[in-house]
């Protein structure tokens, strides 16, 4: 029978020659001339004599090799030759593959084409968990392991855990598909529940006193001329700031006071595959005009000091400097909004003066259920009548301004 201490003085120890050692329930060592100790396991399967090797001592103790030969004769009860399943077991490990590297590969090949926020997704991976999990193999990543990460990272910035949260279910998804893991251990595992992260549905709307003072700070401030009239535009039309940064002149059909946004540039596009047809009054007709003569390239809008369609990080900063004008030359503090508000803002004024199914198309939503599949009607008449009452609204904040 073999001891630890029969191990720690026959290793590395020269011998004449190879022998073998037993210890009990079919283990036994072989021992090389150089001393290499390997633990082995000696059974019948379909009649025929087998030798399993187990593991080499120190790196395996004999108490381990003992469970590892427990394991062994498990499967040998099951019908199963251990040789083989602890062959195959060994290889899946060797083609296991990492979170960093099926990252990589899922992010190429689905994250990147299908979503807008692509960028920011890769850089919230590689900043909060590429240098915790990145090594481990995928399929191996434990529930407790993900939530060890996750959950800090809800407390200080909830949004960022749900972001990370949802796409790595989506990676663990698709791996699972491909049958490159074997189970989505985030499958029911969900931001709200398990992640205290609490949505809160945004309701900032400007005020008509406060359309008035984003006017006056428009036509008084130095912000920039592109920026004026990319702000006035956004909140024209309440459209998504995206649709405005991102288009191209051609998009804007002057003759037939039409704006067609294709179906693959917006949002909701990828479901309907339908285009967004928006009508052009005059005054916007103006507004573009002027944003088109400012520089001679295909885009609506640059970047400044750049031929590049304006980022989605260049809207960021206009809101707080046109609140920033305000406050210093009114001294009225304005209630934090954004480019975004401004949509959510027109919305809740197209409500006043149109039906909801026009409303919706408007700023481009999709339209539900069964309407969905019959109506392709575009209502544009609806939409242009509309959209200049809106714009007479938005007029009348503005003289009141002039006149105060």
């Amino acid at each position: 029978m073999l001891t630890e201490s029969w191990l720690k003085a026959n290793h590395n120890k020269t011998h004449a020659k190879v022998f073998e050692r037993a210890d009990r329930d079919a283990l036994s060592v072989r021992v090389s001339a150089k001393g290499k100790i390997v633990f082995q396991y000696r059974y019948r399967y379909d009649g025929k004599p087998c030798r399993l090797d187990l593991g080499v001592y120190p790196n395996l103790s004999l108490k381990d090799a003992r469970q590892k030969l427990m394991t062994a004769k498990a499967l040998l009860d099951e019908g199963k030759n251990p040789k083989i399943e602890f062959a195959l077991e060994k290889a899946q490990h060797k083609a296991e593959h990492t979170f960093a590297e099926l990252f990589d590969v899922w992010y190429d090949s689905v994250c990147a084409k299908s979503k807008k926020s692509a960028p920011q997704i890769k850089a919230s991976v590689e900043l909060h968990l590429t240098a915790k999990l990145g090594d481990l193999p995928l399929g191996r990543i434990s529930i407790r392991q993900w939530l060890d990460v996750f959950e800090p990272i809800a407390e200080r910035t909830p949004a960022i855990a749900e972001r990370l949260l949802v796409n790595v279910k989506q990676l663990l998804k698709w791996a699972k598909k491909r049958r490159i893991i074997n189970e989505n251990c985030l499958s029911d595992i969900y931001a709200k529940s398990d992640l205290g992260v609490k949505k809160r549905r945004a309701k900032r709307v400007l005020a008509d006193d406060e359309i008035s003072l984003l006017f006056m700070a428009l036509d008084n401030s130095r912000t920039a001329y592109k920026n004026r009239l990319f702000v006035e535009l956004c909140l024209m039309w309440g459209c998504r700031n995206g649709e405005l940064r991102t288009a191209l002149k051609s998009d804007f059909d002057f003759d037939k006071k039409i704006w067609v946004l294709p179906w693959h540039k917006h949002k909701t596009g990828k479901v309907t595959e339908r285009d967004i047809v928006r009508p052009i009054l005059p005054q916007m007709e103006a507004l573009l005009i002027e944003l088109m003569s400012l520089q001679d390239t295909p885009y609506l809008i640059l970047n400044d000091k750049s031929n590049d369609p304006m980022s989605d990080k260049a809207p960021l900063s206009i809101p707080y400097n046109l609140m920033q004008w305000i406050r210093k030359n009114t001294g009225i503090e304005m209630a934090h909004w954004s480019m975004h508000d401004l949509r959510r803002t027109a919305r809740t004024n197209f409500s006043a003066i149109t039906s909801r199914d026009v409303a919706e198309l408007m700023i481009g939503h999709e339209i539900k259920g069964e309407q969905a599949s019959y109506d392709y009607y575009d209502y544009l008449d609806e939409q242009t009548k509309a959209y200049k009452k809106w714009l007479d609204k938005l007029d009348g904040l503005r003289q009141a301004n002039k006149k105060a």
